[in-house]
């Protein structure tokens, strides 16, 4: 990819004031103060939810990642058969990633995808589905959409087809394609393979829950899911640590 290379094969306020006594002195000023301050503060204590405590919500969440290739038969059998129906039921429960598995070298502006150029480029515009519209219900749906038909990526019709029954705009996509002349879309891809590799991650799809290998979808078959392979496997595992980390107990 040394030369760039496009998405497609071508009033006023108004306050009542009520009178200040001519002896209103700066020590009565100061303990009305103090005693607004005190009401206010048991107000702010009596409204409060005691069971939340302004924490982070993102701090709560489970990490969960996928590492894939975007023109993969078993990308494809994870995402429809496992994670897509698991996110529509936690997606608020879960810390999501997408990442891709591939190999960073100095040729080819640093990445070498196994199914070829047209896979480097389906990775591509899924991070650029991620970036431009962070949601993962939206960009994993979209995903999803693409590996369906995997033998066709990034064919224009297909792409289009997508992004329309997804709610995203292609020519946002498109640009994010094509930005700094790919080079904005290379450096993603770039970082999300040298992540799957410095994880451990080389098989399309690893499933990690809770930063640990949860399940693998290779030749077909799912292997090392212990706790089972099923949505609703993966559903129960990310309910049961989501609690852990609110402190909830049954």
């Amino acid at each position: 990819m040394d030369e760039k290379v496009p998405l497609l094969p071508q009033t006023e306020d108004a306050t009542m004031r009520r009178p200040t006594p001519k002896r209103f002195s700066r020590f009565h000023a100061a303990a009305f103060a103090f005693v607004v301050g005190l009401f206010w503060l048991a107000r702010t204590w009596q409204c409060a939810d005691p069971f939340h405590h302004h924490e982070d919500e993102a701090e709560s969440k489970v990490p969960l990642e996928i590492h894939i290739m975007s023109k993969c038969p078993d990308a494809r059998d994870c995402l429809e058969k496992l994670v897509v129906p698991a996110m529509a039921n936690v997606s608020d429960k879960v810390d999501f990633r997408l990442s891709f598995i591939g190999k960073t070298t100095d040729e080819d502006d640093g990445v070498q995808c196994m199914h070829g150029q047209t896979e480097c480029l389906g990775n591509i515009l899924e991070l650029c589905a991620a970036s431009e519209y962070p949601d993962p219900k939206i960009y994993l749906g979209f995903t999803m959409c693409l590996s369906r038909q995997y033998q066709k990526i990034p064919k224009k019709e297909l792409v289009e087809d997508c992004a329309l029954e997804h709610g995203m705009d292609f020519d946002t996509l498109n640009d994010c394609m094509s930005r700094e002349d790919g080079a904005y879309g290379m450096d993603m891809l770039r970082t999300s393979v040298q992540r799957s590799a410095d994880l451990n991650a080389t098989i399309s799809c690893t499933v990690r829950l809770d930063n640990k290998k949860r399940c693998i979808r290779d030749g077909g078959k799912w292997k090392d899911c212990e706790g089972g392979s099923k949505p609703e496997d993966l559903i129960r595992d990310i309910d049961k640590l989501y609690k852990e980390s609110k402190g909830w107990t049954e």
